[in-house]
């Protein structure tokens, strides 16, 4: 088992690390949107901001798993294994919940990052893992390849429901916040135009 591990300690921690960090500030970004949340913000939030917790989650679990002193390499790759379907089952639930809901119209990056990208990630740890017993180092780079590319996959989208809700959602509101008053402002301006008497 010491081959099987040796050469991966820095990668595993520094993946490992900044998937647990971006776990926390995940929870920044939900705060942060939960001031004004959209319609239908509880089927969005199971659409879009879920899986983004659950790929950093899965780049910190097999980061973990990649670390653990098992006594046979069948071990970790047969959870992997685990691990890559399961994500694949994930991904077809986030397609039925991105069809959905009705907070957002989901465009062709929002298919490619939040399911695409994904659904290619968990398929290569998945089939990858089952390599392990003829080629070791294959399944070991399957495992990094899905690794890294979650973690990548999770800051983008995290990135873009902070955007999307800064520059698109808040800007509406505001605007919306600032024709109101503009109409109250007229309607009060007329009715006091009215009720001046006559000379």
């Amino acid at each position: 088992m010491a081959d099987f591990a040796a050469g991966w300690d820095s990668f595993y921690g520094i993946v490992g690390a900044a998937a647990g960090a971006l776990i926390g500030l995940q929870f920044v970004v939900v705060t942060l949107i939960a001031d004004r949340p959209p319609e239908d913000a509880a089927r969005a939030g199971a659409a879009f901001a879920s899986p983004t917790i659950v790929h950093f989650s899965v780049s910190l679990l097999l980061c973990a798993l990649m670390r653990v002193p098992w006594p046979s390499p069948v071990y970790p790759m047969a959870s992997s294994r685990a691990v890559g379907a399961g994500g694949l089952t994930y991904t077809g639930v986030v397609a039925r919940r991105m069809r959905k809901q009705t907070a957002y119209r989901p465009g062709f990056k929002d298919w490619a990052f939040h399911l695409a990208a994904p659904a290619a990630a968990y398929a290569l740890l998945a089939f990858g893992a089952l390599t392990a017993f003829e080629h070791i180092m294959v399944a070991q780079f399957a495992v990094a390849a899905t690794t890294l590319p979650l973690l990548f996959i999770g800051i983008y989208n995290a990135w873009d429901a902070v955007s999307y809700h800064v520059f698109v959602n808040l800007s509406g509101s505001r605007r919306e916040a600032q024709d109101r008053k503009s109409r109250r402002d007229e309607t009060a301006g007329g009715q006091r135009g009215e009720q001046k008497p006559k000379p």
